[in-house]
């Protein structure tokens, strides 16, 4: 059996994913980081508007789509001071014939996201 992701390498998949449909989506990156626990992890422009977005790798059983209000409300709160719209883009990721084990390099994985989640 190969090597399982570290917290690491799971967060640039899960960035790598969101940066790619937010790019598809016709978002201009402004500022990316892709460090574990520096937010937020993309500052994109669209259509004029500054946009704010956390992405998080989630592995099973969290829920990838689940995200701490508290914590959000403060990303929130910061996004203002710039007139920015935050969003949380939560990735679940497993091994790509069971969910519930982990991702292992060079193999296939399985994903659940439903893109990003506006933080009203």
């Amino acid at each position: 059996m190969g090597e399982k992701l570290n917290k690491q390498e799971l967060h640039n998949l899960a960035m790598n994913i969101v940066g790619k449909n937010l790019e598809a989506e016709g978002y201009e990156f402004l500022g990316v980081n892709s460090k574990l626990k520096r937010d937020p992890q993309f500052v994109a422009l669209k259509d004029k508007v500054l946009h704010f977005i956390i992405v998080r790798a989630v592995t099973y059983p969290q829920d990838a789509h689940a995200y701490d209000p508290v914590f959000m409300e403060t990303i929130k709160a910061h996004a203002e001071k710039f007139e920015a719209r935050t969003y949380y883009a939560g990735v679940g990721l497993g091994h790509g014939t069971d969910y519930g084990k982990p991702v292992i390099k060079d193999e296939d994985y399985t994903l659940v996201y439903k893109g990003l989640q506006e933080i009203v």
